[in-house]
């Protein structure tokens, strides 16, 4: 109850992306009925490689609602509500319940219109429209049907309490974190960056450390393409084709494990290539505008990095996917775009929800900046500074990175 009361009494905004949360969990949850449908009608491999397909727009979604719990201000930790019975591991399960409930809501909302299409709801528009689609003449198997649709409601509630947990609260701390919070609470070491560096204190102003994953990132990027180029030289037969949802024809299982690798390279990538572009913005004497725009990148290479390199690897699939439908195959089926629209809809939203939580983590600097007489023209061109140097390092990175992935495709 308390979830629900926290959900009615949210800002609107917050509301609108709880419903977007449902959206993408009823458009995953049609696909997956829709897969059901055809393994009613052709019992086999091909409906287990139909259901395979469906693992990305899952993936999509799952990630989606995360960042959406991740920025739900209903279950931020705020001083006072331990005294009440909310600490850390109770908002987590608010957290946790209320991405549940979003996305059962959008799973529900998949039933009725799969039930619809299919002929079973009477009494509105387009009633059984899609009946031989989807396998109207086969009694639906009631279990299968509700098994798909809690895979979305509880892959999303279980991956939002695992990033929610509340780590800091399940360690004990130091003694030497404890003085240190003492001395600050009490002015030492305050006075001035020397003083601070002499007592052993972190450096006012001090970058983030490097991400950690840039190697590994580019070492995936470069054996994806590798790989794709070689199953695409090796004249995969049709043994090896990944018959795609809505669509003929298939695709080389090589080419794309291929583009897996590529895709998780560039999300590995994501936040090293964020916190460099921090880095040569401050190269070179930088002004203030440079020097603020620069750390806060660093600062929030991780929580936009791996957003930005999820779109880089969306956009550079839709532009691999057109070259393979601009040949003689044929064109891609409804599901296989509803996919794609899934996969690239989470994606864009999943980069604007991470923006937003950015801008309410650094909202305390944005306040104390504006408070010591810093111009709001500042803080817009460091805003804008920051967008530029993004759009120019992953832009044409992704679009390389698209023609190196399209090339083994085009015929």
């Amino acid at each position: 109850m308390l979830a629900l009361r926290l959900a009615r009494g949210a800002h609107p905004l917050v509301q609108l992306r709880r419903l977007l949360v449902a959206a993408a969990s009823a458009g995953t949850g049609f696909l997956l009925l829709c897969t059901l449908a055809y393994a009613m009608e052709h019992p086999g491999a091909g409906a287990a490689l139909r259901l395979a397909w469906c693992a990305a727009p899952i993936a999509a979604t799952v990630y989606f609602a995360v960042a959406v719990a991740r920025t739900d201000p209903g279950t931020r930790p705020r001083s006072g509500l331990s005294a009440v019975g909310l600490g850390p591991v109770r908002l987590m399960l608010l957290a946790a319940i209320s991405t549940a409930v979003a996305c059962t809501l959008g799973s529900m909302l998949a039933l009725l219109f799969f039930l619809h299409l299919r002929g079973d709801v009477s009494g509105l528009p387009f009633d059984g429209a899609a009946a031989d689609l989807l396998a109207a003449r086969r009694p639906l198997p009631v279990a299968a049907a509700l098994t798909l649709l809690a895979l979305v409601p509880l892959a999303a509630s279980a991956a939002s309490a695992f990033v929610l947990r509340p780590v800091q609260a399940l360690r004990p701390r130091s003694a030497k974190a404890t003085r240190a919070d003492a001395d600050h609470g009490s002015g030492a070491g305050t006075e001035t960056g020397s003083g601070a560096g002499a007592a052993g204190g972190p450096e006012p102003g001090a970058p983030a450390p490097p991400p950690s994953g840039l190697p590994w990132g580019v070492a995936l990027l470069a054996a994806g393409l590798a790989v794709e180029t070689y199953a695409s030289r090796s004249g995969s037969g049709p043994r090896t084709a990944f018959p795609m949802p809505g669509s003929a024809e298939g695709s080389p299982a090589g080419v794309l494990a291929g583009w897996a690798l590529t895709a998780l390279g560039l999300v590995l990538a994501g936040p090293g290539l964020t916190y460099l572009c921090g880095r040569v913005l401050q190269a070179v004497r930088p002004g203030a505008v440079r020097l603020l725009a620069g750390r806060v990148l660093q600062e929030e290479a991780r929580r936009i990095g791996r957003p930005l390199g999820v779109l880089c690897a969306v956009a550079s699939g839709a532009y691999a996917s057109i070259a393979l439908y601009a040949g003689p195959r044929p064109e891609a089926g409804p599901l296989t775009t509803l996919g794609a629209l899934l996969v690239a809809g989470c994606a864009v939203l999943t980069l604007a929800t991470a923006s937003v939580e950015a801008r309410q983590s650094r909202s305390d600097t944005t306040s104390a900046l504006l408070r010591l007489g810093a111009p709001a023209t500042m803080l817009r061109g460091s805003a804008a500074l920051r967008a530029g140097a993004l759009v120019a390092v992953f832009g044409p990175l992704t679009w390389l990175v698209a023609q190196l992935a399209a090339v083994p495709l085009t015929p």
